[in-house]
């Protein structure tokens, strides 16, 4: 069965980015730290990436987000969805009006104007799609930014919550959690490794 999975890296006050985050400064000022995990040569770090990764079925992402990935410093040959794995599900991106012109040609880009449920929607048929090809469940995965993953788990079309907290406090940049709508959540899984600990909640 398709799940809807936001997975997102956060630092121990609750921001997925640094300050003054921007198209040629994506994860905001001191925002690399997030992400150092995926990077690293941490077997457990690798085996959350990979399995992260495979589950892909389709990514629903915000246009900020889309934004900085499409840019000019970013996703490339050698880092993009995945990081050094660099997978190629179909992606979905919620936007106001699609872009004039898309860098990253080679990747299946939808753009939705209609609102995030039929973003999730349209996300879920693809990973259905992929899900009927490869033989096995994959998953619709919410790779943020913040307030798309913020706004997914306020309106209820999270399943899973993955996080990757990183042992850092940066302060201020976007927040996670804006606290609009309560959520219980029941922990599944934690995993502690050299430079974040993997946490996964089911999401009631």
């Amino acid at each position: 069965m398709t799940r809807i999975i936001a997975d997102i890296s956060v630092s121990l006050d609750g921001f997925v980015t640094g300050p003054d985050p921007g198209p040629d400064n994506g994860l905001g000022t001191g925002g690399e730290a997030l992400h150092t995990w995926a990077f690293s040569d941490d077997p457990d770090d690798r085996r959350a990436l990979h399995e992260g990764t495979a589950r892909s079925g389709a990514v629903v992402l915000g246009r900020r987000l889309f934004d900085v990935v499409d840019g000019p410093n970013g996703w490339d040959d050698t880092t993009g969805y995945g990081a050094r794995e660099v997978a190629k599900p179909a992606f979905v991106v919620v936007t106001g009006s699609p872009p004039r012109s898309v860098r990253l040609t080679g990747l299946d880009w939808t753009f939705v104007t209609s609102g995030l449920h039929d973003a999730v929607a349209a996300a879920r048929e693809r990973a259905e799609a992929a899900s009927a090809a490869a033989g096995n469940d994959l998953d619709v995965i919410l790779m943020g930014g913040g307030a798309t993953v913020g706004s997914a788990l306020d309106a209820g079309l999270v399943d899973v919550l993955s996080l990757h907290l990183a042992p850092v406090v940066l302060g201020s940049g976007t927040p996670l959690f804006n606290g609009a709508v309560p959520r219980t959540l029941v922990q599944r899984t934690v995993t502690r490794t050299s430079t974040v600990t993997h946490l996964t909640y089911d999401v009631l």
